[in-house]
């Protein structure tokens, strides 16, 4: 994957994301910097997941887990945040603990969620390479049809897993998580496009 040339956020390469930015001269070069990208995208997001609060009656905490995903796809786009998320699940299942509160496996009631992660980060890849983390509203959007993706997954395997309605899941899984996800979404507003401004201003510098 050649580097791509980026002069501002509106006219950088149609199809790149930030990780297109990053110098890779050479094939070899460019899959080396993938895997470090994917590995590092794994280690950011659990590391995110230790920043939990939890929240009294559910079993879901509050963590910086998801918004870490949600980077990870807008900056890797849809293959790398993919590969990087499912790196993490796997990791995690494997005994690596590094999902919320420094548990492991697959048994907690909150595991969809980190599988609602893989798609989240995969559908956030995609809108991105189409520019939808290049200026405020759009990483809003983006950033909003992650979260959705993420519940969807999330919120029916929490029913599940408790043996609960759906609406009940949703009170428990949900509800209480507005909030943050808004405060996220803003922080995403903020940093990705200014990202790519910097990075268009390094490209002309």
């Amino acid at each position: 994957m050649s580097t791509a040339a980026v002069s501002s956020p509106h006219h950088a390469r149609p199809g790149a994301v930030l990780a297109d930015v990053l110098p890779a001269s050479t094939a070899a070069r460019a899959r080396l910097r993938d895997i470090a990208l994917v590995a590092g995208g794994a280690a950011l997001t659990g590391a995110a997941a230790q920043l939990s609060v939890p929240v009294p009656g559910s079993p879901v905490p509050v963590t910086g887990q998801t918004f870490a995903a949600l980077l990870v796809g807008a900056s890797l786009g849809t293959g790398r945040a993919f590969l990087s998320l499912m790196l993490y699940a796997v990791a995690g299942m494997a005994g690596m603990p590094w999902f919320a509160e420094g548990s492991s496996g697959w048994g907690m009631p909150s595991f969809g969620y980190v599988l609602g992660m893989l798609l989240g980060a995969a559908a956030v890849g995609a809108l991105a390479r189409r520019g939808g983390d290049r200026d405020v509203w759009r990483t809003a959007g983006t950033m909003a049809v992650g979260s959705v993706v993420i519940y969807a997954v999330g919120v029916p395997y929490l029913a599940l897993s408790l043996n609960v309605s759906l609406g009940e899941a949703v009170s428990l899984g949900l509800t209480p998580y507005l909030l943050g996800d808004a405060l996220k979404a803003a922080l995403a507003m903020g940093a990705l496009p200014a990202a790519w401004h910097i990075a268009g201003r390094a490209r002309r510098g």
